[in-house]
């Protein structure tokens, strides 16, 4: 092995190989495990919620095929509609001056497909960087034939079932892309707004009842006055009471709104008074509902006011004979033009009553950053009541869980209060949905045009057009534990792997993807799509806040692997920052946290940090102290690989039989690891990798490393051992690493499989030059090795160890100076240990003798620690310069007294405690209590020096 850690040369090497080998695929042996990959965007790069996802399905997927499960890791990609159709529209834009229009649909698509075929592999190749474990004999895309000739018949059996239908329906637009899009895809984002309170006139002579000629309402959005069509008090309202069933004349249309009593006007927010705009507000379209209202839409595709407006039933239904006049001033222009013109005529009318300033939130696309307006428009929709139903009780009856349980009451909440699902999309690139329409508008579902007019008896003479739309991406992706495994048709694969095993996934997508698959999943297999979802947080930065561009604490696991250069950093965080003082912000936050850049730590070390982090739901800040930890936690297993293989290569390990004598320290550490193995098989059992990851850190860091190790050198050098001793260690030494590297494997791959490529063979456990350890057995504890007494024993042994390490550094006493050591006041048994273990502590503590001392009384003066009840002595006379020592302890003391002196006299400053943070204070107050304390211990060590 090499002399120091060095993954950069060992993790493209390894994942090339067991790749070539085919050794993701499934065994098929033994029972099935299945995993499906949430398919991240074919546009999208790795990021920091993907790796941390990733590695917990890995370090899954390993484990039970180390299990000897038939494992299948499903990987696939999402076409990712809108942000592929945006890269590809700019890159065309860019490179031929053209937009999608100039090229024409067909060529468009052709252009998507050149763009994935060329570039569309960027993740999955981040994703073997991270050393995931996928089937890539199987990778699927959602855009692929198989996909979607199942997206195509889920479509259209929906639609025969009555539970896919067309609608005009509120939904998220977006003007800049012309689409509807998802909740996922808006941001909301806070931001100082006006609230506008306006006089609307009572029609027909009608008062308040404290005299007054109109009503104030107040709006964030004055542009959509002109659809208005009610205002609406509280039913409770003794305000307005008299007024329910009269009139408003509305300003600047003249059009005469009702008043209506109604709950969503709340009677203590502004004059209790609200202003109803079904067509253009979600609230306001229950509130329609409710009250029967038109639906008036005074907005185009661009958000533009339109010359007149479109009125429309609550069935969609258009009214032509309505009157859909609206001021000819404000046709064409843009929404936030109009909201100026209006606010300024409402004011020249005396109607602008008073304008608030207040926090608000607005919602943006976050693929065009254009504000998202509610509109109007004919769109295709899934039923989804009925299919609700048995997804509700799926979980209610357990055959789904929720790890932790406690995200069951979120999918509840949102599966017993479901709209329905707007399922279509005004976009290129997707599956298009497979309906044509005739001339007169009538609507044909089918698989195929030629189906279609089969279906339906249509002749040549018949024209049909296909629906421009394409569908959302949640639907196809609704459909990928089953869609992926070959459905609608019966494969073998569907058969052996569905439903899946677990789904690993984060909360926020629960509803979005989560439920859409367990009902999609249940309507057409009469299976749950998986039997466990563990849910898992957002990874955030250091300070707990989410990672993105625009705060600039973005990280890229890639460059925690491979180590980033401060410049190429501040470059990815800034170089496209179109602010300068934010930039400037960030590339100073950015130079301070990480002065000299990022260095390369591997993906082991980065997957591990990961795995630590990974407690059940919650969101994790995430640590580079700890990325720096684990690193130097893999730096420990290869050096402690290296000391085992330098004793133990080319020389008698007893895998060839012969005899064997364990030592304590070999029945110890066999004994711990079997507990070890039993605490990390049951925490993977129970999801949490937190406590996995932990007792593999603290057995391989503190026993085997710190402890068994040194333990061993008493046995392995020394001349006077028997060789069955010396075998029985090397033995152990052997066995225990190899066992280590078989229970840390899911969790490191590449480090893991490069020792055992050594070390295996050592335990005799090697079969042949194509062997790996991700197919190895999974370690099993074995109670009967667990030796209680030898604990008992090592700890004692410890115990005194420790305490003499302790007193050489309180004395200040080199290190390598023998010791004379007495013992007493301790038990019959500590005087046996002393004698049974005398040639450990020689070693380990550095002891000239070691002595019972029967009677404490005839201790010379000494420095002291306590065992149990035992006490540890090492005489002082003759160990020290005293002189020396006690003038080193008086300087060290007097440099504390400075420290102490500057504190206090800070803290005693009143200016300073009134105007620092009370953070700053107690930051001051701790250091003051920490400089005391060692004041304290050195001032101890003096006396005890001068005692002497």
């Amino acid at each position: 092995m090499e002399k120091t850690y060095q993954p950069e040369q060992i993790e493209t090497r390894w994942y090339e190989r067991w790749e070539a080998d085919n050794r993701f695929a499934p065994s098929g042996r033994g029972e099935p495990f299945s995993i499906m990959i949430p398919p991240p965007n074919v546009t999208g790069s790795l990021h920091m919620g993907h790796a941390f996802q990733d590695t917990i399905m890995d370090t899954l997927t390993r484990w039970k095929r180390m299990q000897a499960n038939n494992t299948l890791w499903q990987v696939g990609t999402d076409h990712a509609g809108i942000a592929t159709q945006m890269l590809v529209e700019r890159k065309i834009a860019a490179e031929e001056g053209k937009t999608r229009h100039d090229l024409g649909r067909e060529a468009f698509i052709d252009k998507v497909w050149e763009w994935k075929e060329e570039s569309g592999d960027h993740i999955t190749r981040q994703l073997r960087r991270m050393g995931a474990s996928v089937d890539w004999s199987r990778e699927r895309f959602t855009m692929d034939d198989g996909f979607y000739k199942a997206v195509q018949e889920v479509f259209v059996r929906l639609h025969e079932d009555n539970l896919i239908y067309r609608g005009k329906r509120l939904v998220n637009w977006d003007p800049t892309l012309h689409t509807a899009i998802s909740d996922l895809e808006v941001e909301n984002k806070e931001q100082q707004g006006s609230f506008w309170h306006f006089r609307y006139p009572l029609a027909d002579g009608v008062k308040t009842a404290d005299g007054k000629d109109y009503l104030v309402v107040a709006t964030t959005r004055p542009e959509t006055l002109l659809g208005d069509t009610g205002v609406a008090v509280n039913p409770e309202d003794e305000r307005y009471a008299s007024l329910v069933g009269k009139f408003i004349e509305l300003p600047l249309v003249g059009r005469r709104i009702p008043i209506v009593a109604d709950e969503h006007a709340d009677m203590d927010k502004g004059s209790g008074c609200v202003k109803i705009t079904p067509a253009h507000d979600f609230n306001d379209y229950e509130v329609g509902k409710r009250q029967n209202h038109l639906l008036i839409n005074v907005f185009s595709k661009n958000a533009a006011i339109l010359e007149q407006a479109e009125i429309f039933d609550l069935k969609g239904q258009p009214q032509p004979f309505e009157d859909a006049s609206l001021p000819a001033k404000y046709a064409g222009l843009d929404r936030f033009e109009a909201r100026k013109l209006i606010v300024e005529d409402m004011d020249a009318l005396g109607l602008l009553e008073q304008v608030e300033a207040v926090n608000n939130t607005m919602p943006y696309g976050d693929r065009s950053g254009d504000v998202i307006e509610p509109l109007l428009t004919d769109q295709w929709f899934v039923a989804v009541e009925s299919l609700a139903k048995p997804a509700i009780e799926a979980v209610e009856k357990g055959d789904i869980q929720f790890v932790p349980k406690n995200y069951e009451n979120m999918y509840f909440a949102w599966m017993r209060d479901l709209q329905d699902w707007c399922i279509s999309r005004q976009l290129w690139w997707g599956h298009r949905i497979p309906a044509w329409y005739d001339e007169e508008g009538n609507v044909y579902v089918a698989r195929t045009e030629v189906e279609a007019r089969e279906k339906h008896e249509l002749g040549p003479d018949v024209t049909l057009t296909q629906d421009e739309d394409v569908l959302d991406t949640w639907f196809s992706s609704g459909l990928w534990t089953f869609g992926t495994l070959g459905w609608p048709e019966q494969t073998p694969e569907l058969e052996t792997f569905h439903p899946t095993s677990v789904l690993v996934t984060g909360f926020d997508i629960i509803f979005f993807w989560v439920a859409r698959m367990i009902m999609m999943t249940l309507k057409f297999t009469d299976e749950v799509p998986f039997k466990t979802v563990y849910v898992h947080g957002l990874v955030r930065d250091g300070q707990g806040q989410k990672m993105s561009k625009s705060k600039g604490n973005v990280l890229d696991p890639i460059d925690l692997i491979d180590g980033i250069s401060l410049d190429a950093l501040l470059e990815k965080r800034t170089g496209n920052m179109m602010q300068p003082q934010k930039a400037k912000a960030i590339a100073k936050a950015t130079r301070d946290e990480f002065k000299d850049g990022i260095e390369a730590h591997g993906t082991d070390a980065l997957r591990f940090t990961f795995l630590s982090q990974a407690t059940t739901g919650r969101d994790i800040k995430f640590d580079m102290n700890r990325l720096d930890g684990y690193r130097n936690f893999c730096n420990k297993l290869w050096n402690a690989s290296r000391y085992v293989l330098m004793n133990a290569e080319g020389e008698d390990c007893g895998t060839d039989g012969g005899e064997v004598e364990l030592s304590l320290a070999d029945r110890w550490i066999i004994s711990q690891l079997q507990k070890t193995e039993a605490q990390v098989t049951k925490a993977m059992d129970e999801y949490r990798f937190d406590h996995a990851s932990q007792a593999l850190y603290e057995f391989v860091w503190n026993e085997y490393c710190d402890w068994y190790l040194e333990l061993s050198k008493p046995v392995l050098w020394d001349e006077n051992a028997t060789a069955e001793a010396k075998r029985g260690t090397r033995r152990t030494l052997v066995r225990v690493l190899e066992a280590i590297l078989r229970l840390a494997h899911p969790m490191m791959p590449y480090i893991t499989e490069e020792i055992w490529q050594r070390v295996s063979p050592l335990a005799g456990m090697y079969m042949g030059d194509d062997a790996s350890i991700m197919h190895q057995a999974w370690p099993e504890a074995d109670k009967s090795k667990i030796d209680e007494q030898a604990t008992l024993d090592i700890e004692w042994l410890k115990g005194v160890i420790i305490a003499v390490r302790n007193i050489r550094a309180e004395m200040n006493i080199a290190p390598g100076k023998p010791l004379d050591v007495l013992l007493t006041k301790g038990k019959a048994e500590d005087a046996e240990r002393l004698e049974s273990y005398r040639h450990f502590l020689a070693k380990l503590a550095k002891l000239e003798s070691a002595t019972w001392l029967e009677n404490p009384d005839d201790a010379p003066l000494s420095a002291t620690q306590l065992v149990g009840d035992m006490e540890v002595l090492v005489p002082m006379a003759d160990l020290i310069d005293k002189d020396t020592e006690l003038k080193r302890l008086a300087k060290e003391i007097d440099k504390q007294d400075k420290l102490i002196g500057g504190i206090e006299k800070k803290l005693s400053n009143e200016g300073f405690i009134a105007k620092a943070p009370e953070a700053v204070v107690e930051k001051e107050r701790g250091k003051l209590a920490e400089f005391q304390a060692a004041k304290q211990l050195l001032e101890e060590q003096k006396a005890k020096i001068a005692a002497l």
